[in-house]
């Protein structure tokens, strides 16, 4: 199991992902802020996120062991030519099932956002995965990259829920 700790830091942390999108991005206000959507990216986070990504980085150690800068590109080429398109359709898959969106307004929704959210991912975490596996170590890694990730967990909160 991921340590507890990661998982809850990671579905605060997708939480304050959703704050910072509804407040800065959005720009909806206190009285406007949707509390609920808060809530459900937090569980996401508690539920989904945490567990499947502490999971995939031991597999990962497990599949291409290791810490030289070769295993690192190695592990990331692997995570993001693997790993990131199915987490992040699966991710989309969740929330709108979340949201409430029947089984064709969530694959159109999906069809809509994913090549962008999959094309944003390759600008920012290609680079970041690549430190994660060459400095951090494995204990640390999900807590690390979601620290990272509070700017993506933002644009993931605003893309998710854009209706």
């Amino acid at each position: 199991r991921p340590p507890e700790l990661a998982v809850l830091v990671t579905g605060a942390l997708m939480g304050a992902g959703d704050v910072i999108a509804q407040q800065l991005v959005e720009q909806r206000g206190l009285h406007g802020h949707q509390g609920p959507r808060t809530l459900k990216m937090m569980a996401i986070g508690f539920c989904f996120v945490g567990p499947v990504v502490g999971g995939w980085y031991r597999i990962l150690d497990r599949l291409i062991p290791g810490t030289s800068k070769v295993v690192a590109v190695k592990k990331m080429v692997l995570d993001q030519g693997a790993f990131a398109p199915c987490f992040l359709g699966c991710f989309l898959a969740i929330t709108g099932t979340m949201n409430g969106l029947s089984v064709e307004e969530n694959w159109s929704k999906i069809q809509q956002d994913y090549t962008d959210a999959l094309m944003t991912n390759y600008c920012i975490w290609p680079p970041v995965q690549i430190a994660n596996f060459y400095f951090v170590p494995l204990k640390h890694r999900l807590a690390v990259v979601q620290c990272v990730a509070i700017v993506w967990n933002c644009y993931l909160s605003w893309k998710a829920n854009r209706m």
